[in-house]
């Protein structure tokens, strides 16, 4: 049950990335085009259009955790015995839990100074731009957790051990499985 709800919210949450995607796309096609023949161009669509990177680039790090296509290199623990992979996998953990640690203490740190600070062009507070790093340092700090809980469970199967893949051309299930594409 709670699986389906996730699987739900991560299909809206890349409903949200292909929207600004498009509206990033939109926009700097549209200023492209009045640039060059109109000799003119629309400031809003550059601030909006950067703004949209910004979320685009840590919305879509929460959903290549959850599905496991961040890059690593799995070369080496792929050899490893259970006992080895599982003590890789929960140090990885860790290790991804501190920096999100550290990402949400410093984007709490500059809270105020970006609440503050007005866009030049939009004149929206900035915190809605940089406010993402609390966003995305919960939602992979959870994905941390609960992979460190399921390792502690021992609730992990064997094909969980290697959580990244070392090639973008190898799709994420098919390295764990030995098939190629």
């Amino acid at each position: 049950m709670a699986a389906v709800f996730v699987d739900r919210v991560f299909k809206g949450i890349e409903a949200v990335l292909a929207a600004l995607l498009l509206g990033m796309v939109l926009m700097v096609f549209g200023n492209v085009v009045l640039r060059y023949a109109f000799n003119s161009g629309i400031q809003v669509s550059e601030e909006l259009s950067r703004f949209f990177f910004v979320w685009l680039t840590f919305i879509g790090a929460i959903v290549a955790m959850r599905d496991g296509t961040h890059l690593g290199m799995d070369g080496f623990v792929t050899r490893l015995s259970r006992r080895g992979k599982l003590a890789c996998l929960a140090a990885s953990q860790t290790i991804v839990l501190v920096c999100c640690v550290m990402l949400f203490w410093g984007t709490w740190q500059q809270h105020e100074v970006n609440a503050t600070t007005k866009a030049p062009v939009t004149e929206i507070s900035m915190i809605w731009v940089f406010g993402i790093g609390y966003l995305t340092s919960v939602a992979i700090g959870a994905h941390a957790l609960h992979a460190l809980w399921r390792i502690a469970t021992g609730r992990l199967r064997d094909d969980e051990l290697v959580q990244v893949t070392e090639s973008e051309e190898i799709p994420h299930d098919a390295a764990h499985t030995g098939a190629r594409p």
